[in-house]
């Protein structure tokens, strides 16, 4: 009697344990047959790991992003600096709107592969922007504000308020919406350490004393000098130098002052680096540099004028740029760049 019940239990114990056993094996093949699959879910948590989906505060409100960003869409020249900084190929992005030459800026030539001009920059192309199938696009509400929701429509938009003095924050937003803050964090120590060394040399240089420095721009209209809270200001601040009287600012509404030729004694300082947005016949720099005003300026005595990049100065707007900055500072200075 034992047995006769006994057995059919031990059967069904059995043919438990076989099915197991065969599924256990039938999952071990299928891994196994494909070594792609492999590379796939090993490749999975690292966007888990960035906690997507998530929704971002912006100059535009919330945004939700789906899934960490593949193909990005840029429409500025400090998005664009701080994607490829990123590691990030953007699918589509558009042109410095000031720039003597066409087309991306020369200092991300190697970075930009297959990147779609989409601009103009303030009237980007929405059609293309579409055919491009981005999964997340960047840019400002200063710049962009009339085109958000036709963007929005396309891909999760993401706004910064507005471009220039604040681009380390703007960093911060842009990593964010890619799922890439500790990179972002990581290459803007990396920057800052660097800038810091570098302005500690060129002190030991000048006898413990920092040069003073001063920036004039030569755009299609008034010459500019540029504030100490603007973009290359930020730079030089990193630095550690001293800034003139005339361009030091607080007000974030003031970023730049415009000065005619018989003012631009207001560029007075040990150092003055000078950009061109334009070709020269366009701008007022003949005008300026043979007006006895500039003529008299002990850093144009000196030979102290460094002609640097319009776009790395100006539109570069970001680590990258900065690094470029960093770099030109030190040939004029006659200091060895610190190594980053």
């Amino acid at each position: 009697m034992f047995q006769r019940f006994a057995l059919p239990g031990i059967r069904r114990i059995l043919a438990t344990l076989l099915a197991v056993v065969l599924g256990t094996a039938a999952l071990a093949a299928c891994g196994g047959s494909d070594s792609g699959s492999d590379d796939s879910a090993a490749a999975q948590p690292a966007a888990d790991s960035a906690g997507f989906p998530r929704t971002l505060k912006t100059a535009m409100g919330d945004v939700k992003i789906p899934s960490q960003p593949k193909r990005v869409v840029v429409l500025d020249t400090g998005e664009l600096d701080d994607v490829t900084l990123l590691g990030i190929d953007p699918v589509g992005a558009v042109a410095p709107h000031f720039k003597t030459e066409g087309g991306f800026p020369t200092y991300l030539k190697g970075e930009l592969k297959d990147t779609a001009d989409v601009g103009p920059l303030l009237e980007p192309n929405l059609e293309k922007i579409a055919s491009l199938k981005p999964d997340l696009i960047l840019s400002s509400k200063v710049r962009h504000e009339k085109v958000y929701d036709k963007l929005s429509a396309i891909a999760p938009t993401v706004f910064t308020e507005t471009t220039g003095g604040v681009w380390k924050e703007n960093l911060k937003v842009h990593a964010e919406a890619l799922g890439l803050e500790k990179e972002a964090a990581a290459k803007l120590k990396e920057y800052e350490t660097q800038a810091k060394a570098l302005g500690e040399a060129i002190k030991k240089k000048d006898g413990g004393t920092m040069p003073t420095a001063s920036v004039v721009r030569f755009i299609a209209g008034p010459t500019r000098l540029y504030q100490s809270n603007s973009y290359s200001g930020v730079v030089l601040n990193d630095i550690g130098f001293e800034r003139p009287s005339s361009q030091v600012s607080d007000d974030p509404e003031v970023t730049m002052k415009d000065v005619s030729p018989e003012e631009i004694d207001q560029a007075d300082a040990d150092l003055i680096f000078v950009t061109s947005a334009d070709v020269d016949d366009k701008t007022q720099k003949k005008q300026v540099t043979s007006n006895p005003v500039w003529k008299d300026l002990p850093a144009v005595k000196d030979g102290k004028v460094f002609e640097v990049p319009d776009e790395t100065w100006m539109s570069g707007i970001g680590v990258q740029a900065a690094e470029q900055m960093l770099a030109d500072v030190a040939k004029a200075t006659g200091v060895e760049l610190p190594a980053k």
